[in-house]
């Protein structure tokens, strides 16, 4: 396996990993809304994300840095070709991490009101966004022979893009409401479970059609064993949640999200980004990539701390794996 290979699949883990982490994140921020039914169950949710949701974000920014470092001309064709998408996904992120921060700093309900109505809606957007930006990607767009993307906002705004934006928002949430019924006692436990159904349910749907139209347009063998894991995994995970089996149905709604987000890595390979206009210009592994000693470079660093991150993240969750109800509101707000 060459370099420029190996740091494909080194950044496709890398996005699967925020994927899975930042999924149930997001899922939590759109359920404050949706599943929690006075501010003492939303202080729930949130608590079961805030000592995680931070450090889940570090995926994010190592999967962006390692693609400007590896694939430069990718990097630049991607960042400058969906500016606003991805502005729009980072000033949501930044309003997020405010959000979580000041909410707490004043007592007052209006104050508390609109920090929460900021959590709904920079983890609603984001999530749509994440899944409009990947499902151009991997679909193709208008890439001229400079490595330039030559078309408008709205090209990005198509079918296939809009539906992928919708899969990925209603999977995250699912995939939220999963995770609350791991974390979470008490009734809203059980209502998340409830939600959880209904949300798997909208999720097999959207994600069945979707995933279909990908290995229809751009699949191969390897996506397509993807494409099947993805769907007996998201079944799994709806009979392990019927089941009240928390822990295994969180698992498996993790797997969906691994191999459903796998999957459009496996069918892009080789190229990085298609382009629709000439299948000549398309970015690959081979021609956007840095040069091989920086890729050597590279892959040295990633053997040292990749290993300690993993750690220390998997310790976070570790500390923090009990759960938390209504009862235990009054205490930590005092």
């Amino acid at each position: 396996m060459h370099l420029h290979d190996l740091w494909f699949v080194l950044i496709a883990v890398l996005w699967i990993g925020y994927f899975f982490l930042e999924g149930f994140d997001f899922g939590i921020g759109v359920l404050t809304r949706l599943l929690a039914r006075d501010t003492a169950e939303r202080r729930v949710l949130i608590n079961t994300i805030g000592p995680v949701w931070d450090g889940n974000e570090v995926w994010l920014l190592t999967a962006g840095g390692a693609t400007f470092a590896a694939f430069p001309d990718w990097y630049a064709t991607l960042f400058s070709g969906f500016f606003i998408p991805l502005l729009l996904i980072l000033v949501c992120l930044i309003v997020r991490g405010v959000s979580f921060e000041y909410r707490h700093q004043r007592s007052g309900e209006r104050w508390q009101r609109n920090w929460e109505l900021a959590i709904f809606w920079t983890s609603l957007l984001p999530a749509f966004l994440w899944g409009v930006a990947f499902a151009n990607i991997v679909h193709g767009v208008d890439i001229d022979a400079d490595k330039n993307y030559v078309g408008t906002l709205w090209d990005l705004l198509n079918p296939y893009a809009l539906l992928g934006g919708l899969t990925t928002l209603v999977l995250f949430t699912f995939h939220g409401a999963v995770f609350a019924s791991l974390k979470t006692s008490g009734g809203i436990r059980i209502r998340a479970r409830a939600q959880a159904t209904a949300l798997g349910l909208a999720t097999a749907v959207l994600a069945l059609v979707f995933l279909v139209w990908t290995q229809a347009h751009s699949g191969n063998g390897w996506s397509l064993a993807a494409l099947v894991v993805a769907v007996l995994a998201l079944l799994g995970a709806l009979g392990a949640n019927r089941l009240a089996r928390e822990g295994w149905a969180f698992a498996l709604s993790g797997l969906t999200v691994v191999a459903a987000v796998g999957m459009l890595f496996l069918s892009l390979f080789p190229d990085v980004m298609p382009s629709t206009l000439n299948p000549d210009w398309s970015l690959t592994v081979t021609n956007a990539s840095s040069s091989p000693y920086t890729l050597k470079v590279m892959t040295v660093v990633a053997l040292v701390f990749t290993p300690l991150v993993l750690l220390y993240q998997g310790w976070t969750y570790w500390v923090f794996r009990r759960r938390i109800g209504v009862q235990h509101i009054p205490a930590a707000h005092h």
